[in-house]
């Protein structure tokens, strides 16, 4: 078994620059660091116990599979600011049978990004002998 250490997804975009300005500032992802120079330059973002490199550049967007799961506190109130903020929204937040609340946008070059608030009350909170 390989002990991994740290992990990332990297994202090649079509367009660096308009990704870079959406995950930045349209979706509002920190910055963890940014490496080489010109508009292929590298940014990583904090993506909650991982990170998203969106670096270099691609003549077709990223496999049409791609999806990005993120964890939020509030998909309402998520949905409201990405909403202003010109963000895609694919589907607004509803309750799915399972009970995680899920909303869906995507990136400039189509990659799916559903954002999932886990109610208080949802078994994937539950911790045993708490």
């Amino acid at each position: 078994m390989v002990h991994v250490l740290s992990s990332r997804v990297l994202l090649r975009p079509t367009d660096p620059e308009r990704s870079r300005t959406f995950y930045g500032r349209t979706l509002g992802l920190e910055v963890s660091r940014e490496f080489g120079t010109g508009p292929e330059r590298g940014t990583v973002y904090f993506l909650g116990g991982g990170f998203l490199e969106v670096s270099g550049r691609s003549e077709t967007p990223p496999a049409p599979g791609l999806q990005l799961w993120m964890q939020v506190a509030d998909a309402a109130a998520a949905h409201k600011k990405l909403s202003q903020r010109g963000a895609q929204v694919l589907r607004p937040p509803l309750q799915e049978p399972w009970g995680l609340v899920e909303m869906w946008i995507s990136d400039p070059d189509d990659v799916k990004i559903v954002l999932v608030e886990v109610p208080v009350d949802h078994p994937l909170r539950y911790r045993p002998g708490l």
